[in-house]
């Protein structure tokens, strides 16, 4: 069959997650062989513009190459471009491509509506990233539309038969070499501006890297007391703009450090370097688990608590021991007398020895799934099939 053509459409609602999984998934399915043109549409080029470096913010129509692998390993490839269109109620609307994907129920323009039925577009529905049963029973079920359109519901999943995480291929081998070379760690926390003392102390002394991305509830400072009881010193990293009430500097045992925000690529190779994962939200959740480090999940909080029914369906599903458990749900109630006794306990010689292997271990076991952006192709091409027989 001929290659098919994408549009993904998002809107910016959550800081840089919503963009965040949208940009990983229009470059990795731009690199595939099954894909023609792909347009990926955006209402908040500013908030885009921070995560890709590339992206110009007054452009209404502009390409960006976007290397299938992102890195090392993909150096000798040819990249492809990337269509960005800036979403605006007012921008002009080409004819819609083969398959339309909305992120996160942001709903396509009307009119583009009507173009998706003139072409007979296949209509894709990417859900929320959650591990609760009842995932797995809605996946890529049809939607019935009364203009006649197909429309389809695509859950991303920790399990068969679900669609699975966003993974490029290579990513995973990229990382092991990554982590494998120790001169890459210091030339990367020299880029975050970092004191000499600091690298020093991360490279050769033994210091703890702790990498701090969470939302404004979440209490850090309660992080910082509980790394204080270690013998082993701290150095704490807070992309700009996080977490401003904690005060930087010297605590004691542990130092926290303001560093610049990181494109996607730079974000990831900050994960695999950093011994303590503090990640917020869906895109940065799926990134620190590649990285197979010891990770804390802030989840973004909803109505009537509803997040921590999705929290304690991940903890269910995941290799975590019971210290690690307690910790991340206080980590996500607020609790911080709980979080800094539970946290203590996770970092216990023993018990950090079987976070570190339960992280390494499950990193590797979700990897052996197929990948979101192969999910998905596979299916809108069998969908494509099924509707010319």
């Amino acid at each position: 069959m001929r290659p098919l053509s994408f549009d993904i459409f998002c809107r910016v609602v959550d800081n840089y997650g919503d963009i965040g999984v949208c940009w990983r998934l229009a470059r990795q399915l731009s690199g595939m062989a099954g894909v023609a043109d792909l347009r990926l549409w955006v209402d908040d080029l500013a908030t885009f513009a921070r995560i890709a470096p590339g992206v110009r913010t007054g452009l209404a129509i502009q390409h960006i190459d976007a290397e299938p692998s992102q890195g090392l390993l993909g150096q000798d490839r040819q990249p492809r471009s990337v269509e960005i269109r800036h979403w605006t109620p007012h921008a002009p609307l080409p004819e819609a491509h083969d398959i339309v994907v909305e992120a996160f129920a942001c709903d396509p323009p009307a009119d583009f509506i009507e173009s998706m039925v003139r072409r007979d577009s296949l209509w894709i529905n990417l859900e929320y990233l959650s591990a609760e049963d009842w995932v797995a029973s809605c996946h890529a079920q049809p939607s019935l539309q009364r203009n006649g359109l197909r429309k389809a519901f695509f859950f991303p999943g920790f399990t068969p038969g679900t669609g699975g995480l966003l993974r490029e291929a290579d990513l995973l081998i990229e990382r092991d070499r990554w982590q494998a070379d120790p001169a890459t760690r210091a030339t990367l926390l020299a880029r975050l501006a970092l004191p000499d003392t600091d690298i020093d102390a991360l490279v050769s002394g033994g210091a703890r890297q702790i990498l701090l991305f969470c939302y404004p509830d979440a209490p850090a400072q309660a992080l910082v007391d509980a790394l204080n009881t270690q013998q082993r010193a701290s150095v704490m990293l807070v992309p700009s703009g996080v977490c401003p009430g904690l005060a930087r500097g010297r605590h004691a045992n542990v130092t926290v450090r303001d560093i610049p925000f990181l494109d996607q690529a730079g974000f990831d190779r900050l994960l695999w370097t950093s011994d303590l994962n503090c990640v917020r939200g869906e895109d940065s959740l799926i990134r620190a688990l590649w990285a197979g480090r010891p990770l804390l999940w802030h989840i973004y909080s909803q109505q009537d608590l509803a997040h921590m029914t999705k929290l304690q369906a991940w903890l269910d599903l995941s290799p975590f021991g019971n210290p690690v458990r307690q910790a991340m749900t206080c980590w996500n109630s607020a609790d911080g007398r709980g979080f800094s006794a539970a946290l203590e306990s996770a970092l216990h010689p023993s018990a950090w020895q079987a976070w570190q292997a339960a992280s390494a271990s499950w990193s590797q076991q979700l990897a052996e799934q197929t990948d979101l952006a192969t999910s998905l192709l596979a299916f809108c091409a069998q969908a494509n099939a099924r509707q010319k027989r």
